[in-house]
């Protein structure tokens, strides 16, 4: 799982470029998630570029925990992420994920190359392309929404070809709970 970073590579066939910090309960910790983020690896969909973890203790002192630590704790094999480190998370992304925790919980930080996207990304940037927006949408959310629509079924909204100015759209987001139609 080397995350051999070529410069070449990374502006000719690289695909989009994510982190995770994913905090949980230290007392709980049990590696589960770990054998999906490696059959992810398996079937090429990303390639792990950094993984570190970092514990906020009860009184919240903060350790980073090593892969090894992680193994004593038999939590996950070390040897499944043995050179998962391309230098691009340092003390002051752990220390920033550890300020997000809650004492007790622990954290996995990982930044990830979207392998499945490499074509696609290498495509926009052939033709001049550039990415202006990304963002994540909680399940949660989306659930939300899709509720909302359900309630909303049947009546009529109508169909407004217009869009809103950015201001205008915040604006109603913030003055009102009735979803924009």
């Amino acid at each position: 799982m080397t995350a051999d970073l070529d410069r070449t590579e990374a502006t000719d066939s690289m695909g989009p470029v994510d982190y995770l910090v994913v905090a949980f309960p230290s007392d709980r910790m049990t590696g589960e998630a770990f054998t999906m983020l490696i059959d992810l690896v398996d079937r090429n969909v990303i390639r792990i570029l950094d993984l570190a973890f970092v514990l906020k203790e009860h009184d919240g002192t903060v350790t980073s925990l090593s892969q090894v630590d992680l193994e004593r704790m038999e939590v996950l094999e070390a040897a499944l992420f043995d050179g998962a480190a391309s230098g691009l998370l340092d003390l002051t992304d752990l220390s920033e994920a550890a300020g997000a925790l809650e004492p007790g919980t622990a954290a996995a930080v990982l930044v990830y190359e979207n392998t499945w996207a490499a074509p696609f990304a290498t495509a926009l940037r052939r033709t001049g392309a550039q990415l202006v927006a990304a963002g994540h949408i909680p399940v949660p959310a989306i659930l939300a929404s899709l509720d909302a629509l359900e309630e909303a079924e049947g009546a009529d909204l109508g169909s407004s070809s217009a869009i809103p100015s950015p201001s205008a759209a915040a604006d109603s987001a913030t003055t009102s709970a009735e979803p924009v139609g």
